[in-house]
């Protein structure tokens, strides 16, 4: 498959090594495929890239999936675009050449929302996620298998979109489905902080590691 033929908006920075895995980076609403890619060059140095813009439109602003309103999702509307972006990362190995089976998503609030959704939904697609600023997507139908998939997941304890019980409770359902989650606090709001990029920074060298001595 052709590049042009993927059906997102997005960039593909190839890797500078080979032994890492690619990051699937995921916009937050109002971003676009341009937006998180320094920070996935910071978190993971020498990764592979993979950004999509999200094709959902609110008030001009780009998201991966319609909402109702702050914080109620449309959830059909989550099923779909979940299904459409993991056909996409598909889509995408085989015409980068990339190891689909390395994919690790990085995702920060909308995109994290999505990112949560491919687990629940799709979790043979992703290796691992990187959750900042994430919420329960939707409640699966059948619990996945997600036996020790490591996620990383932070949010803010005084984030007035995302209460602190709604990342709990992600935290909870991750679990409850095998995944190894280690979840850090910022004491600020709904923006990205230092502390918890250095801490996710941290999380993946420290995944990768395992993984090669694994």
């Amino acid at each position: 498959m052709a590049a042009e033929d993927l059906d997102f908006i997005h960039r593909y920075v190839p890797p500078r090594r080979p032994d890492l895995p690619t990051l699937l980076l995921l916009h937050g609403t109002g971003g676009d495929e341009n937006d998180l890619l320094p920070l996935g060059q910071a978190l993971l140095p020498g990764a592979g890239l993979l950004s999509p813009r999200g094709k959902v439109l609110e008030y001009g602003m780009p998201r991966f999936f319609r909402r109702l309103g702050t914080g109620v999702f449309d959830v059909e509307d989550l099923r779909v675009r979940t299904e459409e972006l993991a056909r996409f990362v598909g889509s995408a190995a085989a015409a980068y050449g990339f190891d689909p089976e390395t994919v690790i998503a990085a995702g920060y609030s909308n995109g994290a929302n999505i990112a949560a959704a491919m687990l629940l939904l799709h979790p043979a697609i992703l290796a691992g996620a990187v959750l900042f600023h994430a919420q329960v997507p939707l409640e699966p139908e059948t619990q996945p298998d997600l036996s020790h998939l490591p996620v990383f997941l932070s949010g803010g304890r005084a984030d007035t979109m995302i209460p602190a019980t709604e990342t709990e409770r992600l935290a909870t359902l991750l679990r409850d489905a095998g995944a190894e989650v280690s979840l850090y606090w910022e004491p600020g709001g709904h923006a990205l902080g230092h502390g918890e990029f250095e801490a996710a920074h941290r999380w993946l060298a420290g995944i990768i590691s395992k993984s090669a001595t694994g």
